[in-house]
């Protein structure tokens, strides 16, 4: 079922399947800014990644001599999620752990995301909590489409030098080569080819916001804050790109399956909370 917000400015929709964005229409200009899905290219528009983020080696999360299986980007996108709280200007889902969810990933917790429009901005706030009586152990991640074209821009707040993870293409795992994406330069142009090797896995960034810059002048500001990853992807040559703030990244080829030690993996004591937020201003 789709949820509408709305304010003088912006309609945005969002489906309770997978908490997932549906759509950012602009009513002034009637211009939509979301991807709007494509099953020949890619039929997802912002789903949300948890409680993994990418992919664990073999599909498999081992903890406390439990052996578990689970999918590409964890099960919360592939869910349905309870709306909780709706005014004119906002709504909030939850998805909590159910015996189905324990089968794959034996923790309980409750999460929560929130979707409200800021005159002409839409900020995203993702909650996690541990309602359970041990630690929790998760990663969660945001992976909203824009609409852009071939030529378009990224263009941080400050010169950065980044690199890229390689990823293997069968297994969807980080391999040990760093590429170089920037070197003291602030600007990545969106090319057909430049997602050939999957997505850019960049960390380490100055900048807390990022801005695509349209040729058709409808400029997407993304304020990612202290996300610790920023994944950048799209299918070769499709007209948009996803801007990914990251709080846990892929297994790497060679990684450990105690998820415990996963890399970017979170913890929380029973009863604490964690949170982060994206932004986009149009």
């Amino acid at each position: 079922m789709l949820y509408t917000i709305e304010n003088e400015r912006f309609r945005v929709t969002v489906n309770d399947f997978g908490a997932e964005l549906n759509s950012v229409f602009d009513k002034t200009t009637e211009t939509e800014y979301l991807w709007q899905g494509d099953p020949a290219v890619w039929s997802g528009r912002s789903p949300i990644l948890f409680p993994i983020v990418g992919r664990l080696k073999d599909d498999l999360l081992l903890y406390k001599g439990k052996r578990c299986t689970l999918p590409k980007h964890g099960f919360g996108r592939r869910s349905e999620w309870t709306p909780a709280e709706k005014q004119d200007t906002s709504v909030t889902f939850i998805l909590q752990d159910s015996p189905e969810t324990l089968e794959m990933y034996p923790f309980r917790f409750l999460v929560s995301v929130t979707f409200s429009l800021r005159g002409s901005a839409l900020l995203v706030t993702h909650e996690v909590k541990n309602t359970g009586d041990e630690d929790l152990y998760f990663s969660i991640g945001a992976h909203p489409g824009f609409r852009c074209e071939m030529g378009d821009k990224l263009r941080f707040e400050h010169p950065e030098t980044l690199y890229t993870q390689k990823i293997d293409l069968k297994e969807s795992l980080r391999l040990p080569d760093r590429i170089p994406v920037l070197d003291n330069e602030d600007t990545i142009t969106i090319t057909p080819d430049i997602f050939n090797e999957d997505a850019l896995i960049l960390s380490g960034m100055r900048s807390k916001a990022i801005t695509l810059e349209r040729a058709n002048g409808k400029n997407v500001h993304f304020t990612y804050g202290d996300a610790p990853f920023l994944g950048i992807w799209a299918k070769p040559g499709a007209p948009y790109v996803c801007l990914e703030p990251w709080y846990g990244v892929n297994d790497p080829a060679n990684g450990s399956l105690s998820f415990d030690l996963k890399e970017g993996v979170n913890r929380l004591a029973p009863g604490e909370c964690f949170s982060f937020f994206w932004q986009a201003g149009f």
